[in-house]
């Protein structure tokens, strides 16, 4: 038997996964909540020190399953965009995470002069917003002593996830293509980080990782008490669209987590987009990079944790299906779910959510129901921009993440996209993509193995009623126009 562990370190939880590679599949997992605070109205924090306590008693009461000789490595998916700061010489954070969710320098992006803001778009692919790594550094350089003086003295590592968790568990400060391409600090055209955009943030390289491919061996770690190698890193989108195979220009896949991710493969072609998609890189095997174009809703899985934890509207997410169906539409109500400000193709840092068409007759399933949709409406915002800017029209997207389990949402997203949704026979596409990065950074699989594995569970197709899907969807438009506002 061998085995290859993925940590998949999430915004809500940590977990390691156990992939058998004879069977080619995920046989064990292990899971650790992760908490948030917010101290202030928009501020988004965790603690770096959970994040990795929780890292380390996943794997070591994964791995006491099997015999730790037959794991081969270990690999990282991780939320990206949230930045971590700590002392080299103790690993010691010097302030909580700040999470990608933070909009704490939402006012600082404003007065970006729109000059330096095409020129970081050009450079990076990614539109000016609090929800990217760079201006989080800065915030953290100017407002804690310690990390001043730890930059002045040598010692200070700041860095997305993947590199705080690789430092800790190797000793060695290093970072992938993917999450590097999220920071606003990188340029994904030569791959390095930026003279340019670092001096406008007065961020020194010194105090950041070096990047490498998605398919390297990032260091060893004997945590497990044998040396195994920590090879295969990804953000967890990028990871996803590696999992779900698609490795083809024009494949497209979609994931619904804490917050709602579309990605669309581009190749090697750095597709700029002109409809406010961000621009990213996609993955990277050895020395090749392919690209993609995302859109980001800030707010997706956590519009149904609010209506169950705050709203009590029901136990378990589960039953957002059933209560669902119970109704034969939202009768005209729409969530626009927009806690965190509205992400593409909107960049509304300032908004709020709303919800409208209420009347006499609205009851929570209702609500659940237009929660749900919500989701879908926004998958379509993306999807549209990115097939005018890409020159692709998709028949297919490919489905992954918690509310993908939900069989009315993926019939209804197929509905409104008037596009195929497949949902995979295996759903930890995340966890999925940094195993097959892992085994083949260790030459246990090669990347045409890794594209034929992928199943398809259900295949969902949409209805002829375009009518009815169109006049919902300018339903959602307009709630959108109040949003704005």
């Amino acid at each position: 038997m061998s085995y290859i562990i993925a940590i998949d370190e999430g915004t809500t939880s940590t977990r390691a996964m156990l992939y058998d590679t004879d069977k080619k599949a995920f046989v064990d997992h292990e899971s650790r909540k992760l908490h948030q605070f917010y101290p202030k109205a928009g501020w988004v924090e965790e603690d770096a020190s959970e994040i990795y306590a929780n890292t380390v008693a996943a794997l070591l009461d994964l791995s006491g399953r099997v015999e730790v000789k037959d794991v081969l490595s270990i690999a990282i998916t991780n939320q990206r965009e949230t930045v971590i700061m700590w002392d080299k010489m103790t690993g010691r954070p010097v302030y909580n995470a700040i999470v990608w969710q933070c909009r704490r320098t939402a006012d600082y992006c404003k007065e970006i002069p729109a000059e330096f803001i095409e020129k970081i778009r050009d450079k990076t692919g990614l539109v000016v917003d609090a929800y990217f790594s760079a201006t989080k550094i800065k915030w953290l350089l100017n407002n804690v002593p310690e990390a001043k003086e730890l930059m002045e003295n040598g010692r200070l590592c700041a860095g997305t996830v993947d590199s705080y968790l690789i430092f800790k568990l190797t000793g060695e400060f290093a970072t992938d293509y993917t999450n590097a391409s999220r920071t606003m600090l990188f340029n994904i055209k030569t791959l390095c980080w930026d003279k340019e955009l670092l001096d406008y943030f007065g961020i020194p390289e010194s105090i950041l990782p070096t990047v490498k491919s998605s398919t390297d061996i990032y260091g060893y770690t004997e945590i497990l008490g044998k040396k195994i190698p920590v090879a295969g890193v990804a953000g967890d989108q990028q990871a996803s669209l590696f999992g779900q195979n698609c490795t083809s220009p024009g494949e497209a896949k979609i994931t619904y987590g804490t917050g709602m991710f579309l990605l669309f493969n581009t190749g090697d072609t750095v597709c700029k987009s002109k409809t406010k998609m961000i621009t990213t890189i996609g993955y990277s095997v050895k020395d090749k990079i392919v690209y993609a174009l995302e859109g980001s809703v800030f707010n997706a899985g956590s519009a149904i944790k609010w209506a169950r934890d705050n709203l009590k509207l029901f136990d378990r997410s589960a039953d957002t299906e059933r209560m669902a169906l119970s109704v034969p539409d939202n009768g005209g109500v729409y969530v626009i779910p927009a806690f965190s400000g509205l992400g593409a193709p909107y960049w509304k840092a300032d908004a709020t959510g709303i919800i409208t068409g209420i009347t006499g007759g609205t009851n929570s399933n209702h609500i659940v129901r237009a929660i749900l949709e919500s989701m879908a409406y926004a998958a379509k915002d993306l999807c549209k921009n990115m097939e005018a800017d890409s020159g692709y029209d998709l028949a297919v997207i490919r489905a992954d993440g918690g509310a993908s389990a939900n069989d009315f949402l993926m019939q209804f997203q197929s509905d409104v996209l008037n596009v195929a949704i497949d949902r995979p026979l295996e759903r930890e596409s995340t966890a999925l993509g940094a195993v097959y990065l892992s085994a083949i950074a260790i030459n246990a699989m090669s990347e045409e193995e890794a594209d034929s594995l992928r199943k398809t569970e259900k295949l969902f197709v949409p209805s002829e009623d375009r009518e009815k899907f169109e006049n919902y969807y300018k339903g959602y438009l307009k709630a959108i126009e109040r949003c704005l506002l």
